[in-house]
């Protein structure tokens, strides 16, 4: 796959991503149909398919249950054939999500991912926002606590997961990349990709299938149709897709083959 850059960090990743949050909790997520969290087996060997398809990216969180903890053993080996993002700000506990968005709180959070994960650095750390982006940004200063952690060297870029366009325009004018809700039925935050093209900083989608939704409406929108759409817009690093199924993968690799070649 191609690779396109995140900022100027120095990081050039594939235009699809390996979302894991499957791979470590089935609890409290909003997708069309239950499933079962992946064995060791199942996982490592979804994995592998990724790293053949010629993905490079792959997307955790510690709010995906223990998605960070199994990565650290799945990766190991293979930590220079990929680029982590993971993020800060929320807990996934007992079937619950909590926030803490505290300079004390996301250094801890930091220090314990690159444990979990097994690496002495993560390429990307977003803030996992709760919907208030402008007061998480603005009370808590989270942003300078990441780039401080950059000048570290503990990540190598940083930015945030936002929910409104103005958290997503502020997170864009002091980090690296952003990654906001885009997709060929929810467009209501395109001007924070227009803002991060003319700036040259990055832009990850998540809910690029609207967690699956997309694949069950009533106009019945293609993967290709979808994805074409995507990447029409100018400005969009990259889209980052949850499943579990090699087949499914497959196809969203060859989709976005065929939309951006």
């Amino acid at each position: 796959m191609k690779k396109f850059p995140i900022a100027e960090s120095g990081i050039m990743v594939t235009p699809l991503g390996l979302g894991t949050v499957k791979l470590g909790r089935n609890q409290g997520v909003k997708y069309p149909t239950p499933f079962n969290i992946p064995d060791d087996k199942a996982s490592a060997d979804l994995i592998a398919h990724a790293k053949a398809l010629g993905i490079n990216l792959i997307d955790t969180a510690p709010a995906y249950g223990h998605s960070e903890q199994r990565l650290g053993k799945l990766l190991k080996g293979q930590r220079d054939d990929w680029i982590i993002c993971s993020k800060v700000g929320e807990e996934f506990e007992n079937g619950h999500s909590s926030f803490d968005f505290t300079p004390e709180s996301v250094h801890q959070s930091c220090l314990r991912s690159l444990q979990r994960l097994n690496t002495d650095y993560i390429d990307i750390m977003l803030v996992h926002s709760d919907g208030n982006d402008l007061h998480i940004i603005n009370h808590y200063g989270i942003l300078d606590v990441l780039a401080d952690l950059k000048k570290q060297g503990l990540i190598r870029a940083f930015g945030m997961s936002t929910k409104t366009v103005a958290g997503g325009l502020l997170a864009a004018k002091q980090s690296d990349v952003v990654m906001v809700s885009y997709n060929i039925e929810y467009t209501k935050e395109e001007s924070v990709i227009d803002y991060c093209r003319a700036h040259h900083k990055g832009v990850l989608l998540k809910k690029a299938f609207g967690s699956g939704h997309l694949c069950f409406n009533k106009d019945k929108i293609s993967v290709q149709d979808n994805i074409n759409f995507l990447f029409s817009k100018t400005g969009v690093t990259s889209i980052i897709v949850g499943t579990i199924n090699p087949q499914h993968l497959a196809e969203n690799v060859l989709a976005v083959n065929t939309a951006i070649s």
